[in-house]
């Protein structure tokens, strides 16, 4: 069996080594932007190119015979990667590049919920010109939220409070983005705590993976600006330390709901990735946005736990056999630490050697932004190496993963705090006063 996995960071490291560890007789390809060291020790076949080359890809999936592929990143299947491959009769995990506008469009996403009356998402009005804002800003007081309306990196995200601490701060941000020619959401602002709930679609099943918490800010304290996730952590009961089993439950509906809007909106089935990005707030689960493909670092945790054949999984996503019994996962606690270029992500240093031969359990060791040279490995720029930790409880896996991340050496720096007691122990009690 012949498998493409487009994309090359940290997420498809995670995912090329559960299709290596499929008991299946499997042959993995990649197309990656950089040569990831880590998938290419797992692929017969690798080739480098842009993301949304669209018809490089198509082609190199024909020339090695393709069966089905995977897409990592949310870029190609904007670009319409899927379509093209199921054009040339390769079907995909992942969705076409209509249905991909859960993630690569929030309007849309805004959209199809109000019309289908998923009610969990917040307050918002979207703009294609600065005409307005002043009175929707007014509206909504000092709790909103301002989201590009396109792909971002994770980074398109701006909150009051936070990021912006005046309304000529926010009216600037809003002609920043028009300047750029985006158009862009404001919304209510959501007071909670944020989980991620990953599930598998097939268009008519899910299966489910697990509720992790990302922690998008680049320093400790939740401090700085917003990254594409400076690590992540889960609980060994698969609910977070601030949640309830209805929180789960409603997260769980809410994705079943947009699967089916989906179907009926574009008439077709949404083959991939269902991700929500969830609040729980004092009035329920709320929906932050969607995005279309495996969370990075949330695949890390994932695919840390997962028990079963990842690529008959993936096979009854294709063929829309999906049950829940193709996804099971061991009762385990994950911490996932990256380590990451210093000045990240404003001004990052370049093209720095880093050394990562000391770290005792390179099998959960994750490579990203990295170019591999004759004389070693060097970081380029973003997030650049991940590790996960594994324990009975959270505190167990983050002691590990802080002991693996530290012993990577280069200019680089991680966030000490994630997973930690005091940092956990926070966001219960920001929960309790919320529900209280």
């Amino acid at each position: 069996m012949n498998i493409l996995l487009v994309g090359s960071g940290a997420r498809e490291h995670a995912i090329a080594r559960a299709i290596a560890q499929s008991p299946q007789q499997t042959r993995l390809f990649c197309f990656g932007s950089s040569r990831n060291p880590g998938i290419t020790e797992l692929a017969v076949g690798y080739q480098t190119g842009s993301m949304t080359d669209v018809n490089a890809i198509v082609s190199f999936a024909h020339k090695h015979a393709i069966d089905w592929a995977i897409v990592g990143p949310e870029a190609p299947l904007e670009a319409g990667v899927v379509d093209k491959l199921q054009e040339v009769g390769i079907l995909s995990v992942g969705p076409t590049k209509q249905l991909a506008q859960l993630e690569t469009s929030k309007s849309f996403t805004r959209d199809l919920m109000q019309k289908y009356q998923i009610n969990a998402f917040p307050k918002f009005k979207y703009f294609s010109s600065i005409e307005g804002v002043a009175t929707f800003l007014d509206e909504l007081g000092d709790d909103y939220v301002i989201k590009c309306d396109g792909l971002m990196g994770g980074k398109g995200v701006v909150v009051s409070g936070e990021h912006l601490h005046s309304r000529h701060e926010a009216h600037a941000w809003c002609q920043e983005l028009l300047s750029k020619g985006k158009t862009f959401l404001i919304e209510e602002k959501l007071v909670g705590q944020e989980f991620s709930y990953i599930s598998l679609s097939d268009g008519e099943h899910l299966a489910h993976t697990f509720a992790i918490q990302d922690h998008k800010r680049v320093f400790e304290g939740d401090t700085g600006p917003n990254t594409g996730g400076m690590g992540t952590y889960s609980d060994a009961n698969h609910s977070l330390p601030f949640l309830r089993s209805e929180d789960i439950e409603s997260a769980r509906q809410i994705n079943q709901q947009v699967m089916h809007a989906l179907k009926e909106e574009c008439g077709m089935p949404y083959k991939g990735v269902l991700y929500g990005g969830f609040m729980v707030t004092k009035s329920g689960v709320k929906v932050i946005e969607y995005n279309a493909r495996f969370g990075d670092p949330e695949a890390m945790n994932i695919f840390a736990l997962l028990e079963t054949d990842f690529v008959a999984a993936c096979q009854a996503v294709i063929d829309g056999t999906l049950d829940q019994s193709h996804i099971q996962f061991s009762s385990k606690a994950t911490v996932c630490k990256y380590a990451v270029p210093k000045g990240y992500p404003t001004d990052p240093v370049r093209n720095e050697k880093i050394d990562v031969s000391a770290v005792e359990d390179k099998d959960r060791l994750y490579f990203a932004a990295v170019d591999e040279k004759e004389d070693g490995l060097y970081e380029t720029g973003s997030r650049t190496v991940a590790v996960v930790g594994i324990g009975d409880s959270i505190s167990a896996a983050e002691e590990i993963a802080e002991a693996e991340v530290s012993l990577i050496k280069g200019p680089l720096f991680h966030r000490k705090d994630i997973g930690t007691q005091p940092l956990v122990e926070k966001r219960i009690s920001h929960m309790q006063s919320i529900r209280s």
